[in-house]
C-alpha cells in the first residue's frame, strides 16, 4: 500500500465523523442490505442465528432498531444544528454513538452467547444515548417548535426493550414492541415529510417558474395526521379492534388527500424529489391496507405492515438519505442513472412483497425477488454514495 494510500484512510475515518449522516446513513446502507441478505437465507436455508431471537423476530427487530434507527439518527443529527443553530455532534461524541449502535448489532446477532441482561444492556445503550443528545440539542437550543421530536425517540427505546423482553420470555403483550416501534417510525415520516415534501417542492416549482405551488398546511393537515397517529397506536395496543380499523382507512383517504395538495405530479422530471412524494403515497396506501386487514381477513396483515415498511419507510429513508447526501457534500440536488436505478429498486422490492402477501403459492419465490431487490437498491447506494460519505464536502463541485 502506497503512503498516500495509507494517508487517506485516517482522514476518510475523521471525515466521517464530521457529520452525524456520514456514518449513520453508510451504517444504514450497509445493515438494510446485510440484515435482509441474512435473513432471506435463513427462510431459505436452516441456517440459524446465535440470537435470542427467533429468526422473524430478529428480522423484525434489525429493520426497525438496525436500519431504520441508524437513519432517524443520521437525519436528526443533521437536521437539529439548522433547527437551533448551534454546532452538530462530531469528533469523538458522534464516533462513540456509531460504536454504540454497532454494538447493539452485534449484540443482537450473538445474545444466546451473553447474559441476557448484558445484551439488552448492549442494544438500548444506543437509543438511550440517541434521546439524550437529541434531547440536550434541542433543550439547549431552546427549539420549543420540535421538542415533541424527542418522544418517537424515546418511544422506540421503549418498543426495544419490549420485543427484548418478550424474546427472552417476560410476560408482555404478544407482539407490543415491534407494533409501537413501527407506530413510532411512521409517526416521524409523516411529520418530517409534511415539512421537507412541500418545502423541497416549493422551491424547486419556484426555480422553474411554476405558480401552482403546493398548499400551505392548515387544519385538514393537522387531522390527516391526527388521524393516522391514533390508529397506529391504537393498533399497537389492540391490533384486532375494529375501531382502528376504521380510523386507519379514514387516515390513509386523508393523508391521500393531503398529499395531492403538494404538486408531486409536477415533479416528474425530477426523480430526486418525485420519489418522496411515492414514498408518502406508500403510507396512504400502508394505512388503508393495514386497516382493511384488521377489519377483514381477506387482506393479509402482511401487505398493510410491509407497503408502511418497505414502501413507506424503505423509499422515504432512500429518498431523504441520497437528497441530504448530495446536499450536504456539495452535489448537485439532481438524481443520477445510479440513484434513480437504486430509487426504481426499491420500488420494485416494495411492489413484489405486496404481490407476495397475496400469493400464498408464491410467497417464497416473491419474497426472495423482493428481497432481490431491496438488496440491490442499498448495495447501489453504499456503491455510489459511499464514497461521499467518507469524502470532504466537495466546494469547486458545488459552484459548477
Amino acid at each position: 500500500m502506497s503512503a498516500a494510500a495509507m494517508r487517506a484512510r485516517p482522514a476518510r475515518a475523521l471525515t466521517l465523523l464530521t457529520g452525524g449522516f456520514r456514518p449513520f446513513f453508510l451504517a444504514a446502507g450497509i445493515w438494510a442490505a446485510v440484515a435482509l441478505a441474512l435473513w432471506i437465507t435463513m427462510l431459505n436455508t436452516q441456517l440459524r442465528l446465535p440470537s435470542r431471537f427467533d429468526p422473524l423476530a430478529w428480522h423484525i427487530h434489525e429493520m426497525l432498531f438496525g436500519f431504520i434507527m441508524a437513519a432517524v439518527a443520521g437525519f436528526l443529527l443533521t437536521a437539529i444544528p439548522n433547527w437551533t443553530r448551534r454546532m452538530p455532534v462530531s469528533g469523538a461524541p458522534l464516533g462513540i454513538l456509531a460504536a454504540l449502535w454497532l454494538l447493539g448489532r452485534v449484540s443482537c446477532l450473538i445474545s444466546q452467547w451473553l447474559p441476557a441482561w448484558l445484551a439488552i444492556a448492549a442494544d438500548l445503550s444506543f437509543p438511550l444515548a440517541l434521546s439524550a443528545i437529541v434531547a440536550r440539542e434541542l433543550i439547549a437550543g431552546k427549539d420549543r417548535r420540535n421538542i415533541p421530536m424527542i418522544m418517537p425517540v424515546i418511544v422506540l427505546t421503549i418498543a426495544n426493550l419490549l420485543m427484548h423482553l418478550e424474546a427472552n420470555g417476560v410476560a408482555v403483550p404478544n407482539g407490543l414492541g415491534w407494533r409501537l416501534g413501527l407506530g413510532a417510525v411512521l409517526v416521524l415520516v409523516s411529520v418530517i415529510a409534511g415539512r421537507i415534501i412541500p418545502g423541497f417542492t416549493r422551491n424547486w416549482l419556484s426555480q422553474r417558474r411554476v405558480t401552482a405551488l403546493p398548499a400551505m398546511p392548515g387544519p385538514a393537515d393537522r387531522v390527516a395526521l391526527a388521524s393516522l397517529h391514533l390508529g397506529l397506536f391504537a393498533w399497537a395496543f389492540f391490533p384486532h379492534l375494529p375501531a382502528a380499523g376504521i380510523l386507519l382507512i379514514f387516515s390513509a383517504i386523508a393523508n391521500l388527500w393531503r398529499l395531492s395538495r403538494w404538486q408531486g405530479i409536477r415533479t416528474l422530471a425530477e426523480p430526486l424529489l418525485v420519489i418522496l412524494h411515492i414514498g408518502y403515497g406508500w403510507l396512504c396506501a400502508g394505512a388503508g391496507l393495514l386497516g382493511a386487514a384488521i377489519l377483514s381477513p381477506a387482506v393479509p396483515l402482511s401487505a398493510g405492515i410491509h407497503a408502511m415498511t418497505v414502501g413507506a419507510a424503505g423509499t422515504t429513508i432512500l429518498g431523504v438519505m441520497t437528497r441530504a447526501t448530495r446536499g450536504h457534500t456539495g452535489r448537485k440536488l439532481t438524481a443520477d442513472r445510479t440513484t434513480t436505478l437504486l430509487y426504481g429498486a426499491v420500488l420494485l422490492a416494495a411492489l413484489f412483497r405486496i404481490i407476495a402477501a397475496f400469493s400464498p403459492i408464491w410467497t417464497l419465490p416473491l419474497l426472495s425477488v423482493a428481497a432481490g431487490f431491496w438488496i440491490t437498491a442499498f448495495v447501489l447506494f453504499v456503491l455510489r454514495y459511499g464514497p461521499m460519505l467518507c469524502r470532504p464536502r466537495d466546494q469547486a463541485m458545488l459552484r459548477t
